[in-house]
């Protein structure tokens, strides 16, 4: 995947000095005025301009929400979706946001200084609607580790929160390492053959273009289905075949939320599979590897940990 770079610019303009003679009453003053512009440009190449830092703000995801709770931001957030469920002061914020959809109505009424959308779910139809009523909108929507990074320089650029931001980055920079120093020279021969199931009817997992795809590769595993797009589906007959030496389910999400792991347990198709002979079947909370924020990182050294054991007790 062609690697997309943000470039984040704040502009300071600091206008004239203005010296005004008032007749009326017979004196000169000096009077100065401090206007600050911040000026972004988001994931998908749109430059946009706010007048100072925002005072109120809404999230139309639930990795931004994250975020500007990260950055000490919670008391300026009005609005948020339904799934915003982390931290758990995000579930006690107004809600004006399903999963695609959005209640233009409910965010205008919010009046806030800036709406951070996803380009997944809402630039078609959401992003023009709410720019038709004047309010600004930063499309934040990684798709690599490396724009999850740029997803908290970006959003602490526009709130005014960027040593924060910086800190957080660093701090995930330096345990993404951690992790990698003691991968990246593995051969081809010890890096396990891992299988990530995403859903098990159908089954799903992850193609060579997704970040768990990365998280997997950083962890110092093989992606079976690597040369794959997305979120594939995938056929059981061609599962077996491959002979998975880790599995991985992801778990957690909704009604039937430990069903993947359960089925890679007990699916008696993958009984012969060096992941169920071995005991090397785990599962992992979708939350900490699908969500783009720093508790990626959490998801990478639980991975790591369940690829190589011997590397990271």
């Amino acid at each position: 995947m062609k690697k997309r770079l943000w470039q984040v610019v704040v502009f300071v303009i600091v206008p004239v000095l203005s010296t005004g003679v008032f007749a009326a009453c017979n004196s000169s003053e000096t009077v100065e005025e401090k206007v600050t512009t911040i000026e972004v440009t988001d994931m998908i190449g749109r430059t946009v301009t706010l007048e100072g830092v925002p005072e109120k703000i809404v999230s139309l995801a639930p990795s931004n929400t994250e975020i500007l709770f990260a950055l000490g931001l919670g008391e300026k957030i009005v609005g948020v979706t339904e799934f915003c469920d982390y931290p758990e002061a995000a579930k006690e914020k107004p809600k004006v946001a399903g999963f695609a959809d959005a209640d233009i109505e409910k965010i205008l009424a919010a009046e806030p200084d800036v709406i951070f959308i996803t380009s997944t779910m809402h630039v078609d139809e959401i992003l023009p609607s709410l720019e038709n009523y004047g309010m600004t909108v930063v499309v934040v929507d990684p798709r690599t580790l490396d724009e999850v990074l740029d997803s908290y320089t970006i959003i602490g650029k526009v709130t005014g929160t960027s040593d924060k931001a910086a800190q957080i980055v660093n701090s995930m920079s330096a345990r993404m390492k951690n992790i990698t120093d003691k991968t990246k020279e593995l051969t081809v021969t010890e890096k396990p053959r891992v299988f990530y199931v995403m859903w098990h009817e159908p089954l799903m997992t992850v193609g060579g273009d997704t970040r768990i795809h990365e998280l997997i590769e950083k962890a110092g595993g093989t992606n079976l289905f690597a040369d794959t797009i997305g979120y594939p589906t995938i056929d059981l007959e061609t599962l077996v075949e491959a002979d998975p030496q880790v599995i991985i389910a992801g778990t957690g999400m909704g009604e039937g939320a430990d069903a993947p792991f359960t089925f890679a347990k007990t699916e008696s198709r993958l009984e012969d599979s060096e992941a169920r002979k071995n005991k090397r079947i785990y599962e992992i909370n979708t939350d900490l590897v699908g969500r783009p924020t720093e508790r990626m990182i959490d998801g990478l050294e639980q991975m790591a940990e369940m690829i190589h054991p011997e590397l990271f007790e």
